[in-house]
């Protein structure tokens, strides 16, 4: 597969994250204490943009419905609700990262 640079590393903040466009991909990168994590921006429950959601340590809560996933592997940590019930969530998509020198690149499968 082929990295394609995302950003320059600089553009995050720790606790911070942003949605990006990466050859016709829509990607979430955040920065957990320091080091880049790359999720598919689109929650597998409905659709909804990750980044609009909440980063709160590595847990990202997608906006919709509450599904929580970990930013770092994709991992779903939290079921979403629709009205009073919970809905079990499959993983969101982690994309591999590297940064080489001040340059933040994805691996889009």
């Amino acid at each position: 597969m082929e990295y394609f640079k995302i950003a320059e590393a600089d553009i995050l903040k720790p606790g911070e994250m942003k949605r990006f466009s990466v050859h016709n991909k829509t990607v979430l990168l955040a920065n957990v204490d320091g080091v880049f994590y790359a999720l598919d921006n689109k929650c597998p429950h409905m659709g909804g943009s990750l980044a609009d959601g909440d980063l709160e340590g590595a847990t990202i809560t997608c906006p919709r419905h509450g599904a929580k996933f970990d930013v770092r592997t994709g991992k779903s940590v939290g079921n979403a609700k629709l009205a009073f019930v919970s809905v079990k969530v499959n993983d969101a998509k982690a994309l591999p990262v590297k940064v080489e020198g001040t340059e933040v690149f994805v691996e889009l499968a």
